[in-house]
Protein backbone atom coordinates (compact mmCIF):
# COMPACT_ATOMS: atom_id res chain seq x y z
CA UNK A 1 0.00 0.00 0.00
CA UNK A 2 1.31 3.28 -0.72
CA UNK A 3 0.43 5.64 1.70
CA UNK A 4 2.14 8.96 2.73
CA UNK A 5 5.53 7.10 3.35
CA UNK A 6 5.80 6.90 6.79
CA UNK A 7 3.42 4.22 7.69
CA UNK A 8 2.71 1.46 5.27
CA UNK A 9 0.27 -0.54 7.26
CA UNK A 10 -2.20 2.32 8.16
CA UNK A 11 -5.45 1.67 7.19
CA UNK A 12 -6.62 5.25 6.43
CA UNK A 13 -4.79 8.06 5.76
CA UNK A 14 -5.62 11.64 7.92
CA UNK A 15 -4.43 15.25 6.68
CA UNK A 16 -5.64 18.04 9.47
CA UNK A 17 -5.61 21.52 7.35
CA UNK A 18 -5.59 24.28 10.41
CA UNK A 19 -6.59 28.08 9.69
CA UNK A 20 -4.28 29.51 12.18
CA UNK A 21 -5.45 33.02 11.96
CA UNK A 22 -5.69 35.11 15.00
CA UNK A 23 -9.77 34.08 15.83
CA UNK A 24 -9.18 30.18 15.71
CA UNK A 25 -6.47 29.86 18.16
CA UNK A 26 -8.40 27.46 20.54
CA UNK A 27 -8.48 25.17 17.76
CA UNK A 28 -4.69 24.98 16.76
CA UNK A 29 -3.71 24.44 19.90
CA UNK A 30 -6.52 21.51 20.47
CA UNK A 31 -5.56 20.16 16.95
CA UNK A 32 -2.12 20.36 17.48
CA UNK A 33 -2.71 18.13 20.54
CA UNK A 34 -5.06 15.97 18.77
CA UNK A 35 -2.90 15.21 16.05
CA UNK A 36 0.22 14.50 17.67
CA UNK A 37 -1.79 11.78 19.58
CA UNK A 38 -3.68 10.41 15.69
CA UNK A 39 0.11 10.03 14.72
CA UNK A 40 1.17 8.09 17.43
CA UNK A 41 -1.82 5.24 16.28
CA UNK A 42 -0.45 2.62 14.18
CA UNK A 43 -3.80 2.15 12.05
CA UNK A 44 -3.80 6.05 10.47
CA UNK A 45 -0.98 7.76 8.80
CA UNK A 46 -0.88 11.31 10.00
CA UNK A 47 -0.19 14.71 8.34
CA UNK A 48 -0.89 18.54 9.99
CA UNK A 49 -0.93 21.58 7.64
CA UNK A 50 -1.23 24.62 9.35
CA UNK A 51 -2.38 28.09 7.19
CA UNK A 52 -2.87 32.01 7.48
CA UNK A 53 -2.00 33.13 3.85
CA UNK A 54 1.16 31.36 4.31
CA UNK A 55 0.76 27.00 4.72
CA UNK A 56 3.29 25.49 6.78
CA UNK A 57 3.23 21.59 6.76
CA UNK A 58 4.22 20.08 10.45
CA UNK A 59 3.55 16.85 10.04
CA UNK A 60 7.11 15.76 10.78
CA UNK A 61 7.06 17.47 14.12
CA UNK A 62 3.82 15.45 14.84
CA UNK A 63 5.76 12.88 17.35
CA UNK A 64 6.07 16.18 19.92
CA UNK A 65 2.93 18.08 20.95
CA UNK A 66 5.14 20.82 22.50
CA UNK A 67 7.17 21.17 18.88
CA UNK A 68 3.79 21.33 17.10
CA UNK A 69 2.17 23.75 19.16
CA UNK A 70 5.19 26.28 19.10
CA UNK A 71 4.81 25.08 14.92
CA UNK A 72 2.06 26.96 15.17
CA UNK A 73 2.52 30.86 15.23
CA UNK A 74 -0.75 32.62 15.11
CA UNK A 75 -1.38 35.20 12.44
CA UNK A 76 -3.36 37.06 10.29
CA UNK A 77 -5.64 36.59 6.78
CA UNK A 78 -7.11 33.24 5.69
CA UNK A 79 -6.52 31.66 2.33
CA UNK A 80 -8.27 28.33 2.32
CA UNK A 81 -8.05 27.79 -1.07
CA UNK A 82 -4.40 27.65 -1.19
CA UNK A 83 -4.16 25.77 1.65
CA UNK A 84 -6.79 23.21 0.55
CA UNK A 85 -4.47 22.67 -2.74
CA UNK A 86 -1.40 21.92 -0.55
CA UNK A 87 -3.59 19.27 1.52
CA UNK A 88 -4.47 17.79 -2.16
CA UNK A 89 -0.95 17.47 -3.62
CA UNK A 90 -0.44 15.28 -0.69
CA UNK A 91 -3.29 12.89 -1.11
CA UNK A 92 -2.12 9.51 -2.72
CA UNK A 93 -5.24 7.17 -2.01
CA UNK A 94 -8.43 9.41 -1.73
CA UNK A 95 -10.86 7.04 -1.05
CA UNK A 96 -8.90 6.09 2.03
CA UNK A 97 -8.04 9.63 2.97
CA UNK A 98 -9.98 11.27 5.73
CA UNK A 99 -9.32 15.75 5.28
CA UNK A 100 -10.63 17.56 8.22
CA UNK A 101 -10.63 21.16 7.51
CA UNK A 102 -10.77 23.51 11.13
CA UNK A 103 -11.72 26.74 9.71
CA UNK A 104 -13.89 29.40 10.48
CA UNK A 105 -14.25 29.57 6.49
CA UNK A 106 -13.72 33.13 6.01
CA UNK A 107 -11.91 32.80 3.31
CA UNK A 108 -9.52 35.67 2.08
CA UNK A 109 -8.83 34.05 -1.18
CA UNK A 110 -10.72 32.94 -3.81
CA UNK A 111 -13.40 31.87 -2.56
CA UNK A 112 -15.32 30.20 -6.32
CA UNK A 113 -11.73 28.33 -6.47
CA UNK A 114 -12.16 27.14 -2.37
CA UNK A 115 -15.55 25.77 -3.41
CA UNK A 116 -14.13 24.65 -6.86
CA UNK A 117 -11.72 22.76 -4.92
CA UNK A 118 -13.86 21.42 -1.86
CA UNK A 119 -16.20 19.55 -4.84
CA UNK A 120 -13.36 18.30 -6.26
CA UNK A 121 -11.77 16.29 -3.54
CA UNK A 122 -15.36 14.94 -2.44
CA UNK A 123 -15.96 13.27 -6.38
CA UNK A 124 -12.47 12.32 -6.08
CA UNK A 125 -13.94 10.31 -2.82
CA UNK A 126 -12.45 12.05 -0.19
CA UNK A 127 -13.97 12.22 3.38
CA UNK A 128 -14.06 15.72 3.88
CA UNK A 129 -15.57 17.14 7.00
CA UNK A 130 -15.22 21.42 8.12
CA UNK A 131 -15.31 21.97 11.65
CA UNK A 132 -16.23 25.78 11.95
CA UNK A 133 -14.03 25.45 15.47
CA UNK A 134 -12.59 22.95 17.79
CA UNK A 135 -12.93 24.49 20.83
CA UNK A 136 -14.87 24.85 24.35
CA UNK A 137 -16.61 27.98 23.53
CA UNK A 138 -19.87 27.11 22.07
CA UNK A 139 -21.00 28.27 18.82
CA UNK A 140 -18.43 30.29 16.77
CA UNK A 141 -18.48 32.93 14.06
CA UNK A 142 -18.26 31.48 10.81
CA UNK A 143 -19.17 32.88 7.24
CA UNK A 144 -22.34 30.75 7.08
CA UNK A 145 -22.23 30.99 3.22
CA UNK A 146 -19.23 28.97 2.91
CA UNK A 147 -20.61 26.40 5.31
CA UNK A 148 -24.00 26.25 3.41
CA UNK A 149 -22.03 25.72 0.22
CA UNK A 150 -19.90 22.66 2.17
CA UNK A 151 -22.88 21.26 3.20
CA UNK A 152 -24.78 21.43 -0.21
CA UNK A 153 -21.36 19.68 -1.91
CA UNK A 154 -21.49 16.98 0.89
CA UNK A 155 -19.20 18.20 3.54
CA UNK A 156 -20.46 18.59 7.01
CA UNK A 157 -19.91 21.86 8.65
CA UNK A 158 -20.14 22.44 12.46
CA UNK A 159 -18.58 23.18 15.68
CA UNK A 160 -16.88 20.30 17.47
CA UNK A 161 -15.33 20.27 21.26
CA UNK A 162 -12.33 18.73 21.91
CA UNK A 163 -14.26 16.42 24.19
CA UNK A 164 -15.85 14.74 20.93
CA UNK A 165 -13.18 15.07 18.70
CA UNK A 166 -11.74 11.55 19.53
CA UNK A 167 -15.57 10.46 18.50
CA UNK A 168 -15.66 12.62 15.18
CA UNK A 169 -12.69 10.96 14.56
CA UNK A 170 -13.44 6.89 15.52
CA UNK A 171 -16.61 7.62 13.44
CA UNK A 172 -14.92 8.98 10.22
CA UNK A 173 -12.13 6.21 10.62
CA UNK A 174 -15.24 3.80 10.73
CA UNK A 175 -16.63 5.48 7.53
CA UNK A 176 -19.89 6.49 9.10
CA UNK A 177 -22.19 9.27 7.76
CA UNK A 178 -20.68 12.36 9.93
CA UNK A 179 -23.56 14.28 8.96
CA UNK A 180 -25.46 12.21 10.97
CA UNK A 181 -23.14 11.84 13.49
CA UNK A 182 -23.31 15.64 14.16
CA UNK A 183 -26.86 15.62 14.17
CA UNK A 184 -26.53 13.23 16.89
Amino acid sequence: RIGFGRKRSSLRDIVLCVDQSGSMAPSVVYAGVFSAVLASLPSVNTRMVVFDTAIVDLSDKLADPVDVLFGTPLGGGTDINQALAYCQSLIRQPHDTILVLISDLCEGGNAREMLKRVGTLVAAGVQTISLLALSDEGAPMFDQNHAAAFAALGVPAFACTPDLFPDLMAAAIQRQDITRWAAT
